[in-house]
């Protein structure tokens, strides 16, 4: 089905800001939203994600779009509809030198005061100084 053009731009910005997110980092789908300036809409995001495309000759896809560095806001690899989703994100955050564990729930999560990536702005965009974390970003 077609995209419309709202739709199409939300899916690039999506994209193109999880493409920012450093080799051995995770941030949350609220964050990425939040930095492309939808803040009530980091579901979507997880939308986006789940419809990156597997074809390595789609502007984005699943090899140039780092998809395993979303994470939820606590830490945790969200569940899917395919129950090995959660293993192949795991596998691929560690190939990254990230440490995932299982939480007492038995839920597979990272943890985000050492790996989390919360800038103010996407580096893209920034000028000098502005992409250092604030007290604010927390991983929303």
């Amino acid at each position: 089905m077609p995209r419309t053009d709202e739709a199409a731009a939300f899916f690039y910005a999506v994209y193109s800001a999880i493409q920012e997110v450093p080799h051995g980092k995770v941030t949350s789908y609220g964050h990425v939203a939040k930095l492309i300036g939808a803040p009530q809409r980091p579901r979507q995001v997880g939308v986006c994600l789940k419809h990156l495309s597997g074809d390595p000759s789609s502007r984005f896809n699943n090899s140039n779009v780092p998809w395993q560095r979303v994470i939820n806001a606590r830490g945790v690899i969200s569940p899917r509809a395919i129950p090995s989703g959660v293993t192949s994100q795991a596998n691929a955050l560690r190939a990254e030198g990230v440490t995932v564990d299982a939480n007492t729930m038995g839920e597979l999560m990272v943890d985000l005061g050492e790996f989390g990536w919360f800038p103010r702005v996407l580096p893209s965009e920034a000028g000098p100084d502005m992409t250092a974390p604030g007290p604010e970003n927390n991983g929303d």
